[in-house]
C-alpha cells in the first residue's frame, strides 16, 4: 500500500534530496514544523521505504574512477530463474553500479565504473563474461558526462 503523502512530505523530500546533512531542527523550519512533528514524518518516510537512504555523493573523477561504461547484456538463455541468477550476480560486482532490464534487443544494461579501460578489460573478462547465461556484451564508453543527479522531479 502506497503511503499517501501531503504538501509538507513533499517539501522534505524536496530538502531531503539536495542536502541530507541538514538537521531536523533547519528541515523542519524550512518546512514550518517544529523538531518532533518534522522528525516522525521523516521516520514515516523512511519506515516506508520512500526514503531508501541517505547518502554521500562522491565525485568519480577525482578519486581516479572517471570511465564509464554502458554495457549492453543478452542472455543465452530466459527464464525466471535465470534472470534471477544473473541479476543477484550482478549484486557482488562493485563496478556495476546499476543493472536495468530493458526491452528491445538486449535483456540488461548496466552502468560500469572503472580507473581505465584497461581495468574494463580486467572487469570484462574477469567479472562480466563470468555472470550467468552472458551471450553477448556492447559496451559504449561515456565521452562526458553531462548530467547525472539522483533528484527525483517532485
Amino acid at each position: 500500500m502506497a503511503l499517501k503523502m501531503d504538501d509538507i512530505d513533499l517539501q522534505i523530500l524536496r530538502i531531503l534530496q539536495l542536502n541530507s546533512d541538514l538537521n531536523i531542527n533547519e528541515i523542519g523550519e524550512r518546512v514550518g514544523l517544529s523538531h518532533t512533528p518534522c522528525w516522525r514524518r521523516i521516520r514515516k518516510l523512511e519506515d516506508s521505504g520512500i526514503i531508501k537512504a541517505r547518502q554521500c555523493v562522491l565525485d568519480a573523477e577525482k578519486i581516479g574512477l572517471d570511465v564509464s561504461i554502458f554495457v549492453f547484456v543478452r542472455l543465452d538463455v530466459h527464464s525466471a530463474e535465470i534472470l534471477e541468477e544473473f541479476e543477484a550476480a550482478t549484486l557482488h560486482v562493485p563496478q556495476i553500479l546499476q543493472c536495468f532490464t530493458i526491452s528491445g534487443e538486449f535483456d540488461y544494461l548496466l552502468r560500469v565504473v572503472v580507473r581505465s579501460v584497461r581495468d574494463y578489460e580486467k572487469t570484462v573478462k574477469g567479472k562480466l563474461l563470468k555472470l550467468p547465461h552472458v551471450a553477448q556484451l556492447n559496451s559504449n564508453f561515456a565521452l562526458n558526462e553531462v548530467k547525472n543527479s539522483n533528484e527525483l522531479p517532485i
